[in-house]
């Protein structure tokens, strides 16, 4: 007799691949072979995986259709099976899948407009933390400001992409009514934060990305703005600051070993 693990590695394998046969030892209550019991219980994980994804994509699943959707899910499904069993962390890798979904091929902007949409899901079930009171940085002097270090909301995440991803997101979601999108218009940078109870989704100028992405690394403010002026020599330091307090994304700063909170 098999080892478990070897048996129930084949029993997964064969719920995902129909090309495989159904495993050894699975009878019904007969006590015959259960090969359409096993048929409609495979059917069943695949289209409850693809629900899944469709409920974690409402976008992409509005841009492309529900039969190709419903496609492109299923290749997906089949190569890559839920490795947990909270299926809230099924489909994070559903955007980098979908360039090498080749159907998919002639709207380039997709994966990323999915990637925004995994981190709206991502952002929305983050750990609470409370954004910063801006007159807590008041006991900071103007010589330590490019030393001291941000801490950025658990919540926080950023897209690039090199298509208007979020204009086209964002005509795709909740009441948003779908147009003609120049694709040649340039790219867009979004934030992605939940400091209170909404998901708030943004664009960010040039060179934020790179500003934020160095605090996330744990680099300093001057540091930070370095990465933001090879980005952009326009970069505006005070301007982003604000526009990061504004947005909740900043919940506290680290000055020398001292870590100040609000």
């Amino acid at each position: 007799m098999q080892p478990l693990a070897e048996r129930q590695r084949g029993f997964a394998a064969a719920l995902l691949d129909p090309g495989l046969p159904m495993p050894d030892g699975l009878v019904g209550p007969d006590g015959e072979p259960g090969q359409k019991r096993f048929a409609v219980y495979r059917n069943n994980v695949v289209v409850g995986l693809t629900e899944t994804l469709k409920d974690a994509f409402p976008a992409v699943h509005r841009i492309v259709g529900d039969e190709f959707f419903r496609a492109m899910a299923r290749a997906y499904v089949m190569i890559e099976p839920p490795h947990s069993p909270i299926l809230l962390d099924y489909g994070a890798s559903f955007p980098d899948f979908i360039p090498r979904f080749e159907p998919a091929a002639v709207l380039p902007y997709l994966a990323d407009v999915a990637r925004i949409e995994r981190a709206w899901t991502e952002a929305y079930h983050a750990p609470e933390a409370s954004p910063i009171d801006p007159g807590a940085f008041t006991a900071v002097s103007s010589d330590q400001l490019p030393a001291i270090r941000l801490a950025l909301h658990p919540s926080l995440r950023l897209v690039r992409s090199q298509f208007p991803a979020l204009t086209i997101w964002q005509m795709n979601v909740a009441g948003g009514v779908p147009a003609p999108v120049d694709l040649a218009a340039g790219g867009e940078d979004v934030l992605i934060v939940r400091p209170m109870a909404d998901v708030e989704v943004r664009s960010i100028p040039e060179g934020s990305l790179e500003f934020i992405g160095a605090l996330m690394d744990g680099r300093s403010v001057l540091a930070a703005l370095e990465a933001a002026l090879i980005a952009n020599p326009r970069f505006d330091l005070s301007a982003n600051l604000s526009d990061l307090m504004r947005a909740g994304g900043l919940v506290g700063y680290s000055l020398a070993t001292e870590v100040r909170r609000t």
